[in-house]
């Protein structure tokens, strides 16, 4: 599984949101620096040829829907991040967080009751 751009991720969660789109259903989705549509026509086809995306023809045009589940790609990325980024410590990953204040005490506390209840 190759690691997507960041235009490519922003395509893909609007697939995973919708399920089914052709390129206008996707266009429409995007907020902010829209590409062109010929721009994005090519991107999608892009991450069909990447495997993250297939299509139904209707004539000339296609309906385009994922065939990588989101939890996948989040579960891949994510422990490679942490491999490359926190020496595959996820105390180190709390550690960061908790350092640049994007995690609370309550928080913390939280994610200690779930690892509990796990055991």
């Amino acid at each position: 599984m190759q690691k997507l751009t960041n235009k490519e991720e922003e395509i893909m969660h609007i697939l995973w949101k919708l399920e089914h789109a052709f390129v206008k259903d996707v266009m429409a989705e995007i907020k902010e620096d829209k590409p062109h549509y010929n721009t994005l026509s090519t991107m999608i086809r892009n991450l069909e040829d990447k495997g993250y995306v297939s299509y139904e023809a209707f004539g000339k045009t296609h309906r385009y829907y994922p065939i990588v589940k989101k939890e996948d790609y989040r579960k891949k990325f994510m422990n490679t991040a942490i491999d490359n980024y926190f020496n595959s410590s996820y105390k180190n990953v709390v550690s960061f967080f908790a350092k640049e204040e994007k995690i609370s005490v309550d928080e913390l506390k939280e994610i200690i009751r779930l690892i509990e209840k796990q055991d």
